[in-house]
């Protein structure tokens, strides 16, 4: 586990990534990531499962990052955080079904679907399906967990989740969602570690992996504690390439800071 003093850390990985590329870029807003016979039969569906592509027109074979909104299940709408606009990665924003017009696991099934869409479908925007990292905050971050961990999600799909170049989510749950307990009539301060929990799926041959969380002392309940835990399962499964930082001075709110710890990861398992 690293602890990072985040300004500093800021200034260098920028410099790394420089600021903004030559490269044009173009973006597709709304693109519906389930087929036509499913967006036809439910009207949410049709609503909310789009996705925005972000790609450099003139560069191909570009390593993609799939971005998940937070908002704790219950709402937020799909976005591409400014620190990885022109960064010479393909952004991939996606939307998904929101409690209470639906329940768990729907929340996880599109997620997956967008996935899969992406390994079909990014060749076309000049990305590469070898190299797709899964990332998001909170409930984002969760959910980028949950595809990359439980395979039967992605493989509904015909897509091995194995194949994902790497899991990044920003203070995700590694217990089961406390939406998810909810809907179950479980209270928000009792954990539960079920089918539904990432730490349920911890195994050795899962993607790489980059955790990152606030500070402990300022996250939400437990958060930190409990991707710790997550963390240390993994290594003692013996999982090769694994990651935790711990952002100081920031609670859950640490998008900022944490997105050039992503872009560093991506550079580095691209290669």
């Amino acid at each position: 586990m690293i602890r990072l003093k985040t300004q500093v850390l800021i200034f260098l990985l920028g410099t790394i990534w420089g600021v903004a590329q030559n490269t044009g870029y173009e973006l597709v807003e709304n693109i519906g990531y389930y087929d036509s016979a499913a967006q036809e039969a439910d009207a949410y569906l049709k609503e909310r499962c789009k996705l925005d592509v972000y790609y450099p027109k003139d560069t191909t074979n570009v390593a993609v990052v799939v971005w998940f909104h937070g908002g704790g299940l219950e709402f937020g709408e799909k976005n591409i955080p400014d620190g990885l606009l022109e960064k010479g990665v393909v952004v991939v924003s996606a939307n998904y079904r929101l409690h209470p017009k639906v329940q768990h696991p729907v929340y996880i099934e599109d997620a997956a679907a967008a996935v899969a869409w992406v390994f079909k479908n990014i060749n076309k925007y000049n990305g590469d399906a070898s190299h797709i990292f899964v990332t998001g905050h909170s409930a984002g971050g969760y959910l980028a967990n949950m595809v990359g961990l439980d395979k039967k999600y992605l493989n509904k799909f015909d897509v091995d989740a194995n194949k994902l170049a790497g899991l990044i989510p920003f203070s995700g749950h590694t217990i089961t969602h406390f939406t998810i307990r909810k809907e179950m009539g479980i209270i928000g301060t009792q954990p539960i570690i079920d089918t539904y929990a990432p730490l349920y799926h911890v195994r050795e041959d899962a993607p790489p992996m980059l955790l990152i969380t606030g500070n402990r002392e300022k996250e939400l309940l437990g958060r930190y504690e409990e991707v710790a835990y997550f963390y240390r399962m993994m290594k003692v499964n013996n999982h090769p390439d694994i990651e935790l930082m711990e952002l100081d001075g920031y609670g859950h709110n640490m998008v900022y800071p944490a997105i050039p710890l992503l872009l560093n990861f991506v550079k580095e398992h691209s290669k």
